[in-house]
């Protein structure tokens, strides 16, 4: 069977991961940071070597500024309500519901505009700001249709407004570089099981400086332990609770496999298939293809007299895409398929052009047939 669902979770792991979450759930299951004794040392020697990979994906200089979460969701969520305090809250009409609903949560926020592309403009963040804006939001690139956003110039008109700047890296850390002092982002938040193809339940954020932020969750943290007051210094501030030391493990695993192969040459790969793809889609009648060529490995589009859990059913037998709305519902309006939803095809590293090949065949065969 076919998979090209990898902007949900990428099905394969490197070898590396699957060894490293299997040594480390039979041997170094001991409690991170909860006591002196070798058990506990290892465990958290695990997380440590995750914290410097992670600071390496993203060329930081502090891997303390790095904090693992149980995905990107918990990241953004950390990050939106311990940052936006009572200020106004900017984000866009490509980004994740994982987003829109904490801001939604606030109450007191914008929306930026993207256009028919999927892409948002700087012009259009700016023109939503207000004086008292505190938070801006942008997805790196749409889950829905890939399409790639200006985040370096809209970090900067945040910064000049005297907004912080949070970067949703789910779909792009792994697969598009991510330099967090080019960028000028305050915090990028991470998914562990999509490019970067660590195990499921894992994720981070990345807090350029502590202070901008205060913990939403709060509890027990293995240091500081005669305080009733939370930990302020990262990572501890982020981390109440256990950890999850061996998925973190193989997470760490997982990034220095992608640092090692490269994540130019990750992207150019992922990138070329899906353009592949969608050259070869709006070639064909009765397909329309949605997005821009500057994207990540998905491409989004819809058999025009069908909707799009009714195309994917269809091709469901040879291949595995998602239908429906993605959970970015805002992007619908942008792209115009918020009455269908939109088929969302989506390569990995594993993935070839062979596949590219194939599933264009597949799409053929399934438009032919509805004619």
């Amino acid at each position: 069977m076919l998979y090209l669902d990898n902007s949900a979770t990428s099905i394969r792991k490197p070898a590396v991961v699957y060894r490293s979450f299997f040594y480390n759930t039979l041997f170094n299951s001991a409690n991170a940071g909860r006591g002196a004794h070798k058990p506990s040392l290892r465990a958290l020697e695990g997380v440590l070597n995750a914290q410097e990979a992670a600071a390496r994906l993203f060329k930081s200089d502090n891997p303390m500024n790095i904090a693992f979460t149980y995905n990107a969701t918990y990241a953004l969520n950390m990050a939106i309500l311990g940052a936006a305090g009572n200020g106004h809250v900017v984000a866009t009409q490509m980004d994740h519901n994982s987003v829109l609903r904490p801001i939604f949560k606030l109450g007191n926020f914008s929306i930026a505009d993207a256009d028919k592309r999927g892409y948002v403009t700087p012009e259009a963040v700016k023109s939503v700001m207000r004086p008292d804006t505190r938070l801006v939001i942008c997805t790196h690139a749409s889950n829905v249709c890939g399409t790639i956003q200006p985040v370096k110039e809209i970090a900067r008109i945040a910064h000049r407004r005297g907004a912080l700047f949070l970067l949703d890296a789910a779909q792009t850390a792994g697969c598009v570089d991510i330099d967090a002092k080019e960028i000028d982002a305050d915090f990028i938040a991470f998914s562990g099981h999509k490019g970067l193809m660590g195990p499921l339940g894992t994720g981070g954020l990345y807090v350029r400086n502590p202070s901008l932020i205060h913990p939403v969750i709060t509890g027990g943290t293995g240091s500081q332990s005669e305080n009733m007051r939370h930990p302020s210094s990262m990572p501890d501030m982020l981390h109440a609770g256990s950890v999850n030391a061996p998925g973190i493990a193989a997470l760490g695993a997982a990034i220095n496999f992608v640092l090692r192969r490269g994540i130019k040459e990750i992207w150019e790969r992922e990138r070329e298939m899906a353009n592949r793809l969608h050259g070869e889609l709006m070639n064909m009648d009765n397909i329309s293809v949605y997005g821009s060529f500057n994207r990540t490995g998905t491409v989004a589009f819809n058999i025009n007299n069908l909707g799009s859990e009714e195309t994917a059913a269809l091709i469901g037998k040879e291949a595995i895409v998602r239908a429906g709305y993605h959970c970015a519902p805002l992007a619908h309006s942008a792209l115009g398929t918020q009455t269908v939803g939109a088929v969302r095809a989506s390569f990995g590293f594993y993935n070839t052009m062979r596949d590219v090949k194939k599933f264009t065949d597949i799409v053929y065969r399934a438009s032919r047939g509805t004619k």
